[in-house]
Parts: C-alpha cells; structure tokens; sequence
C-alpha cells in the first residue's frame, strides 16, 4: 500500500490535499491482538446454550459438509490436471488471480516532506560549520590531466542506477536477455535521448577519429565550458506522454481496473517522482562534473591568481539551474566554494533577457504551431515502434483504455524512475528493439522543437553565440539585439572578457538551439528526420548531444605547427568537426583557427533576424509540408 513507503495525496498537479488514513484499514485490523482462550471462553458462557437436537437433526448437516468437501476435493483435482498439462497458461492465471484487483491508492502520489519544518532537537548554535582547530591546510600543484595524462578519462554514465533484467519472451532474439549493465551489448541508460545520463561518447562518434586531450605540438589555453543541469524530476508540461497525467489518470479510475502478468506491480504502483527539481543521483552527476573538470583544467586558474580577480560562473534562477550551478562549484573548488568564485544567477522568467533562457523572450518560441512540431512526428513514430508493445500490455491492464501514448509513459517513467529512485519495474516492459525506438522518438522531438528542425532553434541560440565571440575577441557586444542582457552582458564585473575559464549552466533546448546557431550542420546530415524509420549511423542523436549534465567544451589551444591560436569543440568527449563553419578547414583534431572561427559566427549573427524569427508572422503547417534543416523559419518576404 501507499502507505507503508511514504505519505500519498491524489494528484501532484491538481493540487489536492493529503489523504487521511482510515481510522481502520485493513492494515490496522490484521495488527489487532487475537482474542485468548480465555477470552473466548468467556464469550461462549456468555451465549445461551440450546439443546441439542439429536441424531434426528445432525443427519442433514453431516451430508451438507460431506458434500462440500467432495465438491473441493474435485476442483483441486481438476486444477491439478490442468495445470500438469499447462493448459493455454491458466494456472499462471489462476495463481495470480488473488489480490489483482488495483488497491485504491495505485497511481496517486507520494511525497515526503523532509527535512520537518519545525524540528523539536534543531539546536544551529551547538552544531556550528566550522570551530577551528584545522590542522595543516597547504594547497599543492593545480592538476592539469588535459595537459599531462597519456590517455583521458571516460564518463560511463550511471553509478548507483540499477538496471533491469530483460525477459527473454518480449526479445526479439533470445541473446538479448543478459543483464543490461556494463557487461551487455545493450545498454539501456544509454537510449534514453535526453532522460539519459551522461556518458563520453565512443571516440569517432561526430566523425573524427580523436580524443578531447591536447593534439601532439598544442597547449590547451583556455576553456569555455557550457553544461546542463543533472538529472531531474518531470517538468510539468508535456506536449506528448507525460508520467503525472498518466498516473492521475490510473488513480482516479482505480476502482475500475487491475494488472495481470507483467503489469501485476501496478495494482500497488504509486507515483513518487515530483517536479522539475534534482533528484539525488542529478546532484551527485553536477558535483562529479565539477570535480572531473578541475582534474583536467586546474592550471587554468593559475592565470587568476596572476591578475588577482575572481572565475564569473553563470546559472539561471530556476530551482534545478542554481542548484546545478552550486553542485558543480563544490564539486570544482570544494566546500567551502565562498570566496573561490562569483556565482551570477540570471532571472529566468518573462521579460528578462537572457541567453540561457532565450525562450523567455520568444514569443514565437511559446506558440505551438511553430515551436512545437514535433508532435506531429513523435505520434506518427510512436505509432509503428510500440505497436507491438501496445497489443502485448493493453491486455494486461483489465479495465483501463492503454492508449500508444500511455505506452510511450511507461518508456518515460522507466527513465524518470530509474533516475529518481534508482530502478524501475517499467524498464522490464520493453525489449531492444522498442528501447532503440523511445530513443529516437526523443530525436525526433528535439530535432523539430529544438535543433535544425526547428524554425525557433537558431534565434534563440544566437545570443549565446553574441557572447561566445564577446568573449574570444575580448569586445563587448556592438549591438544587442537578440537575447543578451546588456546590463549584465556591459558590465566587466558581471561578464568578464579575457578570462581564461568560462562556466555556463543552462538546459538541454539551449544546448541544442546554441549547437544550430553555430551552424555545426555535420549533426543535420540526416535531416529532415523521418517518421517511418530509424536511419541508420544517424548523427543526431540527442543522448549523445543533450542527455542530463551534457557538457560541451570549446577549447582555446596554443600550437606549435601553427602561429595562429586555435579553438575546437567537444561535446561529451566527441570531438567535432569544424568543416561545416565558413573558413574551417578539415583538420583530424577538428581544429580552426580562432580568427576563422569568429569571423564566421559573426557572419551567423548578422544574417540571424531575432525580430523576424521570435515576432515574426509567419506560420507553418504540422507535418512534412515544410521543411528546415537549418533551424530558420521561413524566409521574410520583401
């Protein structure tokens, strides 16, 4: 019951208050003490005898009982038989038959409200952070691991998340049954799109055949990092799917429906995921991130020491965005983080410029028909991967309409599960071949509402790219004129130009929109999508460019083979080829230099319309009828 693992209330976005436990569930009553002999001595004196009636009298009782027996005797030995031959499963059936009914709890909400709001031992005065008494505090050597190590370290993606065991009957193959941990061929965490967590890409994987530390002859200078928060709970909106609709939706009809087989869990299944905030494993991701980069680009901050000023690392307001951005700080500088660094919190909300949060200021970014074409694409897909799927639970679910979409839920909740509380029975449900499916779904999502298929994903990517070159020409911004903020972005105090280490925190739809303002079109090959199949060695791919904590480098380099410095970009360890840039030329380690590089983004910048593109009044239709694969919207007409 709901009970027994936290405090339940009906559902999270309705609002509704705590329930009150029944004075007397069942629970309760198997907990009362059973009457004693005594006791039941007691009782019966109490009662008033009768006398017995004699022979005459028990004769029809005795043949009553004896037939009853007979009758279970003979439907044991009928279950037996049918059971010893297997008949069409219902023995399984029947074993399970007890208890199916839904308990009327299934599919509301838990919550547990920690830490107490007035805690009766809180004593802050006798438990201070610091009391002295150190001991020997010298610093060491900054590390430089991107500089000095033979070989760089990989990011395998998931510790502490348990995964699941795959049921030989829902494989397509009956080698697909093994474990899927490190030891699998398949690994799941890793066909999750952006629910996945981060992991280092295989080397090669954008097409180049190297690896994130420096090229032979080359000094890694300076680093401008930009990442996205750790895993999180459900945002609570969803255009298509979504895990609080679905269980609200199984709460409120509770009484009407039961699981059988693979579903039996749900009967006592509640909802334990709440909303948009981190959960434990997307602190600890953030933290690790902080800790792997200081291991790596350490000596970079030799170079503040020098010119006696402070890192400006930046984050948003939101809940999730600032406490990524603090998970990362103590991860990079350790506790305490107070005077190591400047935290700027950028206000994400309506009528605020703000690069991290481009959409805020978009009007057109927040209009369906134009920033939300995906949906389109997402049922059309959804339709064919999990129409199997579909015909295999919707039977097991009695009483409850299982649409494709609640089906595509249970792929969601498998994720959001997994990443909250460690493990989902969800994940169980599904065989390769309909995981491999989910994963491109979310492709096909992020490719037409936030990447190259998006005609909002440009503009709201370029003023990110306004600041990028700010930075590497060490020139304020001439013209605002997108989603820069110039009170924040003409202050040196609050943007800093010339520094040698930049940290940026923003969302997985801003990494995407800041990767097709670039014009890294090598990721747009494939594109349009389709809906109809999965194309093969497909290069976008979103748990490769946008899972939880995705981090993308743009490292400043120092060559010898070359007199001009050099700038390259790696996202999640893949290296990127820089050949789709106007005047970057093919180069194995994918670098460009700088100067090339800035002269072609600010090409990008000028030929970037914000008013045209977030104000604009064009319209397109849902589906294929338009096209882009360069994140623009129609064309303006003169």
């Amino acid at each position: 019951m709901a009970a027994a693992y936290g405090q339940s209330f009906n559902d999270l976005e309705s609002g509704e208050n705590y329930k009150l436990a029944d004075s007397a569930d069942e629970e309760q009553v198997a907990l009362l003490p059973s009457p004693t002999k005594e006791q039941d001595a007691a009782s019966e004196d109490d009662i008033p005898r009768k006398r017995s009636a004699g022979p005459f009298y028990s004769r029809p009782i005795f043949q009553i009982a004896s037939s009853f027996v007979l009758g279970i005797v003979a439907c044991l030995t009928l279950q037996y038989i049918v059971c010893a031959i297997n008949l069409s499963g219902v023995c399984d059936d029947a074993s399970s038959a007890i208890g199916r009914l839904a308990s009327p709890e299934a599919g509301s909400t838990e919550v547990h409200k920690f830490p107490p709001l007035s805690p009766t031992n809180a004593s802050p005065s006798l438990f201070p952070s610091s009391v002295g008494y150190a001991g020997p505090t010298p610093t060491g050597a900054e590390p430089g691991l991107i500089q000095t190590a033979p070989s760089y370290p990989l990011h395998t993606g998931a510790p502490h998340l348990v995964a699941p065991h795959f049921k030989s009957k829902h494989n397509s193959s009956e080698s697909s049954s093994s474990r899927l941990d490190g030891s699998s061929r398949f690994d799941l965490f890793k066909h999750w799109g952006n629910l996945s967590p981060w992991f280092s890409v295989k080397r090669g994987s954008f097409g180049l055949d190297s690896s994130p530390e420096a090229p032979d002859t080359c000094r890694v200078t300076g680093l401008h990092f930009l990442h996205r928060h750790g895993a999180r709970y459900p945002t609570s909106y969803a255009s298509y799917g979504g895990p609080a609709n679905f269980s609200s939706r199984l709460h409120h009809s509770a009484a009407k429906w039961n699981g059988q087989g693979d579903l039996s869990f749900m009967n006592d299944w509640t909802y334990k995921l709440g909303e948009e905030v981190l959960t434990p494993f997307g602190r600890q991701q953030i933290f690790d991130l902080g800790v792997s980069m200081r291991i790596k680009y350490g000596y970079l901050l030799e170079n503040f020491t020098k010119t006696n000023t402070l890192p400006v690392f930046r984050t948003e307001s939101q809940d999730r965005m600032l406490a990524s951005a603090l998970n990362f700080a103590i991860g990079f500088f350790g506790f305490p983080y107070e005077g190591q660094y400047q935290q700027s919190i950028t206000i994400e909300a309506h009528g605020f410029n703000n690069t991290l949060a481009p959409y805020k200021t978009c009007p057109n970014a927040r209009t369906s028909g134009k920033s939300d074409r995906s949906l389109y694409y997402v049922r059309e897909w959804a339709s064919k991967y999990l129409a199997d799927a579909h015909a295999r639970l919707a039977p097991q679910l009695e009483g409850y309409d299982l649409s494709i979409e609640d089906v595509f839920t249970m792929q969601q909740l498998c994720a959001y599960e997994t990443v909250a509380i460690g493990y989902s029975r969800f994940c169980e449900l599904f065989n390769e071949e309909e995981w491999k499916g989910f994963n491109y779904a979310l492709d096909l999502f992020f490719w037409y509402d936030s990447g190259f298929g998006s005609p909002v994903a440009r503009v709201q990517g370029i003023g990110y790219v306004q600041e990028l070159v700010a930075r590497l020409t060490h020139a304020p911004i001439a013209v605002h004129n997108s989603s820069t903020n110039a009170t924040l972005d003409d202050n040196s105090v609050t943007f800093p130009l010339g520094q040698s280490l930049y940290v940026d925190a923003t969302h997985e739809v801003v990494v995407l929109n800041i990767i097709t303002a670039l014009n890294l079109t090598n990721f747009a090959a494939d594109g349009p999508l389709p809906a109809s199949h999965i194309p093969e060695n497909r290069a976008f791919k979103v748990s490769h460019l946008a899972p939880f904590a995705t981090n993308v480098q743009f490292q400043l380099l120092s060559c010898e083979s070359t007199p001009d410095p050099q700038i390259r970009i790696i996202i999640n360890d893949g290296v990127v080829p820089l050949t789709s840039i106007k005047g970057c030329s093919e180069h194995k380690d994918g670098l460009c230099p700088v100067s090339t590089f800035v002269e072609a983004q600010k090409e990008m910048i000028a030929t970037t319309d914000w008013e045209w593109g977030c104000h604009g009044g064009w319209e397109v239709p849902a589906g294929p009828e338009w096209n882009t694969t360069t994140g623009y919207p129609p064309v303006q007409e003169d």
